[in-house]
């Protein structure tokens, strides 16, 4: 098969995970870039057909080779280790995460042995997980815990605009302190290399300032100087980077094509220039794994979970970007 083989894990079955799925497996464009495969239970699919109004065959997964995807049919990797009939929507209980997990893992065995190209995960709920026993608080945690991979780089995208965090689940006081010469020379060079894997070579990357006007020059804040120090450490080591860059025109820029990406200093910072630009078809990508992974970047909707009333747009650019970059993406 020409196409790459997207794994897609179904989430935890309480959340709406399996109705943006099967949602999502309903729209002819992403048949004409990647053959998607479902990893789940046989009962959560089905009852998320139900509850959307959509008839599709299931197809159990015996040959990789012979499949021929179209959206009529959802090819599944059965995985069976809990009753997820006895699983209620809209509720954190302890076998929604233990579900959510073993698919997750099934998802990471089916691509480090070379049986899909990519992963495209749906949302999990952390309380569940907890109740579950499980040792890892997300996705991303899971993923690098399994795979045994040294803290992985988080990039968002969103139409022509990527964005990567220099800081990620810290306070805002904690992120400011986190804005060293080291660590944003780091992550210049690691986001470089990030660009490089999913096939973007000579990417030119724009460091945000933190502060208004990039503290002009020290009077609202000299955390800039660190920026700059670590920027012109970068050029001489024949990086192509610029910055730090006013955060108020930082992201417009990269969005119109001056810049391939962003470092953004924290959390927030680029979640708000991306989000805002288009939530919900902002994709997290996780990049230095052995093999791609990418993600909708909302969570569980517990609240309308059941009611097929959740919006499958999101799910669908996931599975988008990661057959974009999927056959690209080299793992250094």
């Amino acid at each position: 098969m020409n196409k790459p083989i997207i794994g897609v894990p179904i989430g935890d079955p309480a959340g709406i995970g399996p109705e943006i799925t099967v949602k999502a497996l309903k729209e002819k464009s992403i048949y004409e870039e990647c053959c998607p495969v479902v990893i789940g239970s046989r009962d959560a699919i089905t009852k998320a057909l139900t509850v959307c109004g959509l008839k599709s065959e299931l197809d159990v997964v015996q040959s990789f080779e012979s499949m021929n995807p179209s959206p009529d049919k959802i090819y599944l990797i059965s995985e069976e280790t809990v009753d997820t009939c006895k699983i209620e929507y809209g509720k954190v209980q302890a076998l929604g995460g233990e579900a959510a997990f073993n698919y997750i893992k099934k998802s990471i065995d089916l691509a480090l042995d070379g049986k899909i190209d990519a992963v495209v995960t749906t949302p999990i709920n952390k309380e569940s997980l907890k109740m579950a026993g499980v040792d890892y608080i997300g996705h991303t945690e899971i993923f690098a815990g399994l795979t045994n991979t040294n803290d992985p780089l988080t990039m968002f995208e969103v139409g022509s605009l990527r964005v990567f965090f220099l800081s990620r689940h810290v306070s805002l006081r904690k992120a400011c302190d986190m804005i060293t010469k080291e660590r944003v020379l780091d992550y210049i060079i690691r986001s470089s290399k990030a660009l490089n894997m999913l096939g973007i070579k000579d990417g030119t990357i724009a460091v945000a300032g933190l502060n208004p006007h990039c503290g002009e020059h020290g009077l609202f804040g000299d955390e800039e100087r660190h920026i700059e120090a670590a920027v012109e450490a970068a050029v001489r080591m024949g990086y192509k980077v610029v910055g730090p860059i006013g955060a108020d025109s930082v992201f417009y820029l990269a969005y119109k094509g001056r810049y391939d990406a962003v470092l953004s200093l924290y959390h927030d910072q680029g979640h708000i220039a991306t989000k805002t630009l288009d939530f919900e078809r902002t994709i997290a990508i996780t990049i230095g794994l052995p093999f791609l992974r990418t993600s909708v970047d909302h969570g569980t909707a517990f609240d309308i979970a059941g009611t097929g009333k959740a919006s499958h747009i999101s799910m669908t650019e996931a599975i988008l970007t990661a057959s974009k970059y999927s056959q690209s993406y080299r793992h250094r």
